[in-house]
């Protein structure tokens, strides 16, 4: 596996709104996925060869020393623009690695991945969750598995997903659903969204956070219009003609689209609203050091 050069692993967030994070970690670099959707492709990010998955170099090493140090401990969040639960991880084990390294110095952790592979360290995660904070979040866009397999070719069928919901939950794992993007004139049907709340429940997941919409910038939008050409011709031109080349392209049914889905997971009993996931997770573990309201 290639390594690219690192001297820090940790980044203090700006604000702790994102799920309530404190630091920020990417111990790798790139992603397999292959989403047709991903914004990480953008030149601003200046990201070389990003199908390709990368390590950074000494990354446990750098990490340790990092946490060793810090005098506010928190919640680290990753996945944010590389999935830690790749496929290179399940050899490598870099994510385990990081997991018992805030078990030892007592960080909590929100994980962000599209993988089941986040079930095989059920025993880290409960162990941290005794001390810290732990939530994770598995992105989820289609209920369907043909037409995830499309928008997200190289990631797990979103049943596999959902399964992997149930087995965290099952186990006690503050776990829940990604709901974005929700791409216009694709997945943005009310029978898409209601079978994803309706599944979620059904697992037992605790909440799902959505957006109705995508994001798109310069090489990332030429991608993406790429593969729409690929695979469902017509839509691009809807994209022109609706966006232009803004950056931020919300679905024409997003108002109804929030409607029913806030009508569906209040249903359930799914909670939908950052500050209510945050608190609740943050709260369940019985820390008052890490609450959300500090």
């Amino acid at each position: 596996m290639e390594t690219i050069p690192a001297k820090n692993m940790l980044t203090r967030t700006k604000n702790n709104f994102w799920f309530g994070t404190d630091y920020n970690m990417n111990i790798y670099r790139g992603c397999s996925h292959g989403c047709i959707y991903c914004d990480s492709r953008s030149d601003c990010y200046g990201i070389d060869a990003f199908d390709q998955v990368r390590a950074k170099e000494n990354a446990l090493t750098i990490l340790e020393d990092n946490l060793r140090r810090k005098t506010l401990k928190g919640v680290v969040g990753t996945g944010a623009m590389s999935d830690p639960y790749n496929p290179m991880e399940k050899k490598h084990q870099l994510t385990r690695q990081a997991l018992e390294l805030f078990k030892r110095y007592g960080y909590g952790v929100a994980i962000a991945t599209k993988s089941p592979l986040v079930t095989r360290d059920e025993d880290l995660l409960l162990a941290i969750q005794k001390r810290s904070p732990v939530i994770i979040k598995i992105t989820i866009t289609c209920a369907d598995d043909a037409l995830a397999k499309i928008i997200e070719p190289q990631v797990a069928p979103s049943s596999a997903r959902f399964s992997a919901i149930k087995a965290l939950s099952d186990h006690g794992i503050f776990t829940g659903i990604l709901l974005m993007p929700i791409l216009p004139f694709i997945n943005d049907t009310l029978a898409n969204i209601k079978a994803i709340v309706a599944s979620a429940a059904e697992q037992g997941a605790k909440f799902i956070y959505p957006a109705f919409g995508v994001t798109l910038r310069d090489s990332q939008r030429l991608y993406f219009y790429d593969q729409l050409d690929a695979h469902f011709p017509g839509i691009k031109k809807e994209y022109l003609r609706h966006f232009g080349n803004a950056y931020s392209c919300a679905s024409p049914q997003a108002k109804n689209l929030w409607t029913i889905f806030t009508r569906e997971c209040q249903h359930y009993g799914l909670l939908y609203k950052m500050e209510d996931i945050v608190g609740r997770y943050k709260l369940e573990h019985g820390s008052q050091q890490l609450s959300f309201f500090d």
